[in-house]
């Protein structure tokens, strides 16, 4: 068993290195990669960097091409649009669910500051600190629901939901009303009213869905 540990802290650090080298555009959309290529750049064996692009693979952010290597898959506005819809009705759930368990303030603590955090953010016009706070808001939301089931359907989008964030984060409009909204929602979920969390959150991310899926249409990033 100890065998396996240098193996396993190899791969999560391949896993980890190549989500990063995509999503800062280092490795680009469409482009084709030779898994020794990869290994080389990573400075590790082909064997950790061969178990990472399967793993993602099943994520969405490349597809593994027997004997061709891997090839960075291109955001799609479609798919997207279909993450969306699947994040909304349970965030949705979720929200409904953190406020049901009537948590005291204390217990929002972490959901309080990811919005403070925005908000400073949005002041400052740092629409990068901005989007780690969303996220951070979004992943506390969910863990609040303390339902494992929509936790682990969530977590599969988390890398195509925070590539399109990225990818559209200079040039959304500065998230201002994205902040109010949060905050009410916070507002409900302390009152414990489960209704008004549900619905809106639900509104909030149609807004958004909308709003993502036009600016990458706009870009011409539509499923082939």
């Amino acid at each position: 068993m100890l065998q396996d540990e240098p193996f396993k802290s190899n791969t999560r650090r391949a896993v980890h290195d190549l989500r990063e080298l995509i999503f800062s555009g280092e490795l680009e959309a469409g482009s084709d990669h030779l898994e020794s290529e990869l290994a080389e750049r990573l400075s590790m064996s082909r064997t950790p960097v061969r178990e990472a692009t399967l793993m993602l693979e099943a994520q969405g952010l490349l597809e593994v091409r027997p004997r061709k290597g891997v090839r960075i898959l291109a955001l799609s506005a479609d798919d997207m649009d279909e993450i969306y819809e699947v994040l909304t009705e349970l965030e949705s759930l979720a929200a409904a669910l953190a406020a049901d368990a009537q948590y005291c303030k204390k217990d929002l603590n972490t959901l309080a500051k990811s919005i403070d955090d925005m908000e400073v953010a949005v002041t400052n016009e740092d629409r990068v600190a901005w989007a780690k706070a969303d996220g951070d808001f979004h992943h506390e939301l969910v863990r609040l629901s303390k339902n494992s089931r929509i936790m682990a359907i969530v977590s599969n989008f988390n890398d195509q939901v925070r590539r399109a964030r990225m990818t559209t984060l200079h040039i959304r409009p500065l998230p201002k009303k994205s902040n109010e909204e949060h905050r009410a929602l916070f507002e409900a979920i302390v009152s414990g009213d489960a209704k008004a969390a549900r619905d809106i959150h639900w509104n909030h991310r149609t807004s958004a869905r909308k709003m993502l899926t036009e600016l990458l249409n706009g870009h011409g990033l539509k499923r082939i």
